[in-house]
């Protein structure tokens, strides 16, 4: 279907990267560019991972922003759904056919409860996280005036230090006074660490994932007392999902990085000491970018500046090349090192982001790429919703 929206575009003179059939060095820079074999690659090994240890996979649409990569982890790696991070990501999810759809945040503002209260009506199955009993009191009006049903997680905070409740007593005042509300159903527990995702040796993570696994059963087993049971124990990122699969307390995972992976989580180790981007994932997405100007023998500059990535975790690594550095940038460049001169105008390299999220909120479009022939084009469908 959206190949044909491309099509149409291009009929009707809209501007994009690419078209189906063009080589990869005929492509407009700066954008983003999709490797499918390994995109494809990384999503059935995760898919493969998660059935054999009887987990669950909710795909994390907050990475990609983009309903084809989304229906490709549920088709290729048989994800059972979706976690957004704003009621505006969450909508285009479930306006776009995904039929279980979780807002893995809080909603507080009333207009937002209104419209996550609404979600239902387009066919989703409708989740969200609760750290506040106010908020229970909020959701549940919002379900009876729609005549929905919302499902709330409550929410654990295992270390992030961000939203969620610590003791196992308010998860049961929470998931008791939810399990009586209007319009509400308990549907289990929220307990991602996200502080951990990053640190690097193996070892460290682990550390991390067990004091969130020992808060976790504390819950379980308060909950149980109070005659109440979770359907959802949801958490695990690529940096951690081997710890949780294998904890005995956690049936849904929520990685989302490992299917295009980046520069700063390659910099993760695993068991072995090995980077994960060197064996355990390949590198997907890439920032496809021309060099436009080089006067200065030892330096290129190119056409992907601060506009077209985010460098919060880190200056983007030249793919596949040790002759060549990328430097630093300001708005619209970037200055690469090249030492020997070995770079001509218009030739173009594969960076690979600091951080994919936030770069990959920043455009419009992906260049999907097979055998260096741009097979197809998938906007970036929840672009900009972070409302």
């Amino acid at each position: 279907m959206n190949e044909h929206l491309v099509l149409d575009h291009l009929e009707v003179g809209f501007d994009i990267p690419a078209r189906p059939g063009m080589k990869e060095a005929d492509i407009q820079t700066p954008c983003l560019v999709l490797d499918l074999d390994a995109l494809e690659s990384n999503i059935r090994k995760m898919g493969d991972y998660i059935k054999a240890h009887g987990m669950r996979h909710r795909l994390h649409g907050k990475m990609h922003k983009s309903l084809d990569v989304a229906k490709l982890q549920m088709e290729l790696g048989g994800a059972c759904g979706v976690c957004c991070q704003k009621v505006s990501e969450a909508e285009v999810f479930a306006r776009g056919g995904i039929a279980d759809v979780m807002v893995s945040n809080q909603v507080r503002d009333p207009h937002k409860i209104d419209r996550l209260a609404c979600l239902p009506k387009l066919g989703a199955r409708t989740l969200v996280c609760v750290d506040a009993l106010d908020n229970v009191a909020e959701l549940s009006e919002a379900a009876r005036r729609h005549e929905t049903e919302i499902e709330c997680l409550v929410e654990i905070d295992c270390g992030a230090n961000r939203c969620g409740v610590t003791e196992a007593s308010d998860v049961v005042a929470l998931a008791s006074a939810i399990d009586r509300a209007h319009g509400l159903r308990f549907a289990g527990l929220q307990a991602y660490q996200g502080a951990m995702q990053h640190l690097r040796s193996y070892d460290e993570r682990k550390a991390k994932v067990d004091v969130a696994v020992a808060m976790v059963k504390d819950c379980l087993a308060a909950l149980e007392e109070a005659g109440l049971s979770c359907d959802i124990v949801g958490g695990g990122g690529t940096g951690s999902y081997y710890f949780e699969s294998t904890s005995g307390v956690y049936n849904e995972l929520q990685c989302g990085s490992y299917a295009f992976m980046d520069a700063d989580y390659g910099l993760n180790l695993d068991e072995q000491g090995r980077r994960i981007d060197d064996g355990e994932w390949q590198n997907a997405l890439f920032l496809l970018t021309s060099v436009m100007s080089h006067v200065k023998a030892d330096r290129a500059i190119v056409d992907a500046g601060l506009k077209v990535q985010s460098v919060d975790s880190g200056l983007p690594v030249v793919h596949g090349r040790t002759d060549v550095t990328y430097l630093e940038c300001s708005d619209e460049h970037g200055t690469i090192a090249d030492p020997n001169g070995v770079l001509r105008i218009n030739e173009k390299l594969r960076l690979v982001p600091g951080h994919c999220d936030p770069t990959c909120n920043i455009h419009d479009w992906y260049v999907g790429i097979r055998n260096g022939v741009v097979e197809t084009l998938w906007p970036v469908s929840a672009r900009g919703k972070a409302y």
